[in-house]
């Protein structure tokens, strides 16, 4: 039996307790890329089966709505990864349509707090400009993975894992 998902978009408040996942990485700007978050929502739903609702964290807005303000939208981002059980790190990096530059940072933050998983697909268009964070992810422990669904069990685990130390 697959537990429930609780989606919480850019910006709004972040439930206290329970397992989380922040979905980061680069996030399309352009409304013809599409984002691959829809997705790895669907494997999370497909593979989560804890008893309680699992919280996922979206910096994505809630119909494609833009924060108003930069610090708003990077404040929220930073609370919301803080918060996580486990942060996400999904990667198919093209640098004319997702760098992920600002990712990069993030990542570089986030590496040694052992909540943080490693996902960047051999396929995509600039994989070799993810070579250094798979270096780092592997020099701090960091789980890694090639799939998206491989990605989001990682996830899972660590999260799992997490929420049981309280």
């Amino acid at each position: 039996m697959t537990g429930p998902l609780t989606i919480v978009w850019a910006r709004q408040p972040i439930p206290p307790g329970g397992p989380s996942v922040f979905l980061a990485g680069p996030t399309p700007r352009h409304g013809e890329v599409p984002s691959w978050r829809p997705a790895a929502i669907e494997a999370l739903a497909a593979q989560w089966t804890g008893p309680e609702p699992l919280t996922v964290l979206t910096p994505e807005s809630r119909d494609g709505i833009r924060a108003a303000h930069y610090d708003d939208q990077v404040d929220w981002e930073t609370e919301a990864r803080g918060a996580a059980s486990v942060i996400l790190f999904w990667i198919p990096r093209d640098l004319r349509t997702m760098p992920g530059f600002t990712t990069n940072v993030e990542f570089g933050l986030d590496v040694t707090t052992g909540r943080a998983v490693l996902g960047c697909p051999p396929d995509c268009p600039d994989p070799e400009r993810n070579r250094y964070l798979i270096y780092v992810a592997r020099r701090h422990g960091v789980p890694v993975c090639d799939t998206l669904p491989g990605t989001v069990g990682a996830a899972l685990a660590l999260a799992t894992g997490h929420h049981r130390r309280g």
